[in-house]
């Protein structure tokens, strides 16, 4: 007999929206079974009112007929009482019990699955600034009950659509088994005359009927425990924020899917949540809608950016920002627990690591700074102790690159000194100062515009911005560490020691304040801007940019160095070196970088490419003229001179009995032609 299809048990406390789609499935075939049966018994039914009127018939024509009394009497009402217990009997049970049972669970299942999502949006709205217990607590409470009381009552609705597959087989075997049992057993009180063959049909089909009910009990029981096992396995689950330390954060995941609420802005100042089912595909993040067939797509996450944010004094609120910065999505979690899980799970799949074979081995070995993205250190002093760069343990390559040369080699810092890479007694400055703020020779040049609002996505409402035509827009978030000037701007050792003498200095003097600023890298320019006013802080000029490194170590650390036309000692071009801090993304923006210097250089080439092809064809364009020139001038000449030859010829008259004598080269003229005339023109 084929395998039955069940209903997952296991995925109802998930409550997906593929269990819903299932679920579906099996209650319209719940309703079909239920329109099938209905017309079944009321053709059973007309069977049984035929055989009791025949019944009723035939006993009122013994009653005429004495000697036949007590044969046809008895044998009709036999069949009669045979066709109420077999045929009649398994088909009302069916029809009054297991499918009212199964509209009765459906409309119970839609009650508490109403209360849970009443109970999640209220629990939602929480407020996280003005927290009350006695609220919070009632809150949880009813999230507590309703989400059990969901799970239980979709664990027995599952149980009963698993249960209808093996009755609905039962219910149409049955009622014609006994039907035919009847008619056979009346058959039998006339004649004799049955034939094996149809007795061993009979028996088969009863064996059956038999074999399922076996199964059918078995797969009650089994459920049965399943259910009694889960309702003890999920009764911590039931709350809406469970206890980290009794459900750990799984942080090396490449894929998660549960339900979310989305941001949604509805106006100027005012939004809406929406509860979805989201779940990541690849490098997508998908979401669903309950009653949706499939997902759709919300955004790429290849690339992207994500960080826990405060948004309408919700909890557990994080939000993903595109690769390009020009799309962004908050979202709200449930717990603590699952807000983690799915930063980690974004930032995992962000650094494209679900492409790898073993994903999870190369998930967990960036566990740590996962953790640090979302959870700060306790100290800064100890934070910034781990970041410190080893010079003697410093693996023989690293990721940098510089205007002069990409992809050579830097120098080798054995052949250069500390004082030859940073100037000494040379001071750092820990804070971001705007030109407009203080006039600092040094940073004004390098700055350029600034206090100017600024939109980091290439676009302005009332002018045109000036990185509006640069075709690459990358917006990253990172933290000010430091800049100071240094000496020497060939080798990317001059990034690492850099960030050394920063990261030391902070430690020394307890300066724990980072300003967080939006970094736009585009062909032009790199810019710091606000987060909150849009205002640019910075503006260095990719021109400008000598080189940039990352940590070797520590990927999060990152460099580059700005050349300027004045510092300290004005008579001399310097150098500052600036380091920041980013969520795990110093690669990322120093091949951004990169990319921004191969644009404007391969822009560069073909602007003087053009320039070249234009100059070539005025070029040529004179040239043609002077041969233009030179041709009409030749044209000329050469009617002067047929003038001049046609001048000096004699003019001599001939007529009857005269004749002219020709000269030897008069002759050879004639002989030659119009050529020969023209050639002795050109000639003279």
């Amino acid at each position: 007999m084929p395998g039955i299809d069940k209903l997952p048990i296991e995925e109802t406390l998930e409550d997906s929206p593929q269990t819903r789609s299932l679920l579906g499935v099996f209650e319209e075939d719940a309703a079909a079974i239920s329109s099938y049966v209905n017309q079944l018994y009321r053709a059973m039914h007309r069977i049984y009112d035929a055989q009791n009127e025949l019944s009723a018939a035939t006993h009122l024509t013994s009653k005429l007929l004495k000697e036949y009394e007590k044969q046809l009497s008895s044998c009709h009402a036999v069949l009669s009482t045979q066709l109420a217990d077999a045929m009649m009997f398994p088909i009302t049970q069916f029809k009054e019990r297991d499918l009212k049972e199964i509209l009765t669970l459906k409309e119970v299942f839609q009650i508490a699955s109403n209360d849970h999502d009443a109970a999640i949006n209220r629990y939602s709205r929480l407020s996280k600034r003005r927290e009350n217990e006695k609220v919070k607590f009632e809150v949880v409470e009813d999230v507590y009950t309703s989400r059990k009381k969901q799970h239980q009552t979709m664990m027995h609705y599952f149980c009963a659509l698993n249960t209808l597959q093996y009755k609905k087989k039962i219910s149409m075997l049955e009622p014609l088994l006994g039907y035919m049992q009847a008619q056979i057993s009346f058959f039998k009180m006339g004649s004799e005359n049955l034939t094996e063959h149809l007795e061993e049909f009979l028996t088969n089909i009863g064996t059956s009927v038999q074999n399922v009910r076996r199964e059918m009990e078995s797969e009650v029981e089994t459920m049965q425990q399943t259910i009694e096992d889960l309702e003890v396995a999920s009764d911590p689950l039931y709350l809406p924020d469970p206890d980290t330390t009794k459900f750990p954060v799984h942080r090396n995941l490449t894929r998660k899917a549960g339900y979310l609420n989305a941001r949604n802005k509805t106006g100027l100042v005012s939004s809406s949540w929406e509860r979805q089912f989201y779940f990541t595909q690849g490098g997508n993040l998908m979401s669903q809608a309950r009653g949706d067939v499939a997902g759709g797509l919300v955004m790429d996450i290849d690339n992207c950016s994500v960080m826990a944010v405060d948004c309408e004094d919700r909890r557990y609120c994080f939000q993903i920002t595109s690769f390009d910065g020009k799309k962004s999505s908050i979202l709200q979690a449930e717990s603590k627990k699952d807000s983690e899980e799915w930063i980690c799970t974004i930032n995992n799949i962000s650094k494209q690591i679900y492409l790898s074979e073993n994903a999870e081995e190369i998930a967990a070995r960036v566990n740590q700074s996962a953790l640090e993205a979302v959870t700060p250190s306790p100290s800064f002093q100890q934070r910034h102790e781990s970041m410190r760069p080893t010079i003697q343990s410093r693996p023989p390559t690293a990721r940098t690159s510089s205007s002069g040369s990409l992809g050579s080699e830097s120098a080798p810092l054995s052949t250069l000194s500390l004082d030859s890479l940073v100037a000494p007694d040379t001071p750092i400055q820990f804070d971001i100062i705007s030109p407009v703020s203080e006039d600092q020779p040094g940073q004004a040049k390098t700055s350029g515009q600034s206090g100017r609002r600024t939109n980091p996505f290439g676009e302005s409402g009332g002018s045109k911005s000036e990185t509006e035509d640069s075709i690459l827009h990358q917006l990253f978030i990172v933290r000010f560490l430091g800049s100071m000037e240094v000496k020497y701007d060939e080798t990317p050792d001059v990034v690492y020691e850099t960030m050394r003498q920063i990261l030391a200095a902070r430690a020394i003097h307890n300066i724990f304040r980072m300003t967080e600023s939006h970094l736009l890298v585009t062909c032009d320019c790199l810019k710091l801007i606000d987060p909150q006013t849009q205002v640019t802080r910075l503006r260095f000029p990719l021109p400008n940019i000598a080189l940039y490194a990352t940590h070797q170590e520590n990927k999060r650390l990152f460099g580059f160095v700005l050349r300027t036309s004045g510092g300290r000692a004005e008579s001399r071009p310097t150098s500052v070196c600036y380091i920041f801090e980013s969520n795990n993304e110093g690669e990322k923006i120093c091949d951004s970088v990169g990319l921004a210097k191969q644009i404007a250089l391969h822009a560069e080439l073909g602007r003087r490419a053009s320039e070249k092809q234009k100059e070539i064809e005025r070029v040529k364009e004179k040239q043609q003229k002077e041969l233009s020139k030179q041709k009409q001038i030749e044209k000329d000449l050469e009617e002067q001179s047929r003038l001049i030859a046609a001048s000096s010829r004699p003019t001599q008259s001939s007529g009857e009995g005269q004749f002219v004598v020709l000269s030897s080269s008069q002759s050879e003229d004639s002989d030659l032609g119009e050529e020969g005339k023209k050639k002795r023109e050109s000639e003279a």
